[in-house]
């Protein structure tokens, strides 16, 4: 079976060249298919900075947390950037204002916290739109920066960003808060991997973030200099290279 299907192969390309070979004879184009290859674009994961670094937060289940982390970030003099889903602002106003009262930045994280990464272009400016109108209305702002939920992005995504004049962010440290780490191990893993440049992610309701939230900015505080994303990518308008870096 397997002799006779390499052999009905060989006289199927045999007959398509015979095809082609009269075609071209007779001055008549024969169309080639060939594969394009399409650039992947990229977020930002991190920045061309020896002395500045940023801590985000996203928000897309729970509130308890939230004041507590705005205080703790304030008692430090750290501005932070939360990303917000639609569906978290929907179900906490209160927090959401309370975030931007105290001079943190809120970013866009998606309506649903959604897999956006393959949507269709529709439902991906839908997504983004929903939350920028919730995220104005309470706040008077507008996000500037946008977190795909589960870090999943595709060019699409980043392309309908851009027409927005909004910048996808990613993370180049991930504090693993969300699995329940203890404040020790999250203390370690953030202080370990963040140098300048870096983008910090933590999530809002973590178990342990608000234990250890303290020494990160402490002890990082003493490195650099702490400030909110669009802080940390504005006036960088070189490339992002193939570790997702933002150059000056």
């Amino acid at each position: 079976m397997r002799l006779f299907g390499v052999c009905r192969l060989k006289s199927v390309l045999t007959a398509v060249a015979a095809v082609c070979l009269v075609a071209v004879g007779l001055g008549v184009s024969v169309p080639v298919a060939v594969a394009a290859k399409t650039t992947k674009k990229l977020p930002i994961y991190c920045v061309e900075d020896d002395r500045r670094i940023a801590v985000t937060f996203d928000a897309s289940w729970g509130a308890e947390r939230t004041k507590g982390i705005v205080d703790t970030l304030e008692r430090y003099g750290v501005k932070a950037t939360f990303f917000l889903t639609g569906i978290w602002v929907d179900d906490y106003p209160e927090e959401t204002k309370y975030i931007a009262e105290h001079g943190m930045e809120i970013g866009n994280h998606g309506m649903h916290h959604y897999n956006m990464g393959k949507m269709k272009r529709e439902d991906i400016v839908r997504e983004i739109d929903e939350v920028d109108g919730k995220i104005a209305a309470l706040t008077g702002k507008h996000p500037a920066v946008f977190r795909a939920p589960f870090g999943d992005y595709g060019n699409t995504l980043i392309d309908v960003l851009e027409e927005k004049g909004m910048r996808c962010i990613q993370w180049d440290v991930d504090s693993l808060d969300w699995k329940g780490l203890s404040a020790d191990v999250l203390v370690e893993r953030v202080v370990k991997r963040a140098t300048g440049g870096s983008i910090i992610l933590c999530h809002n309701n973590s178990e342990h973030i608000s234990e250890a939230l303290p020494t990160i900015l402490e002890t990082l505080g003493k490195q650099y200099e702490w400030v909110t994303v669009s802080e940390l990518i504005q006036g960088k308008e070189g490339a992002i290279d193939h570790t997702g870096k933002l150059h000056a």
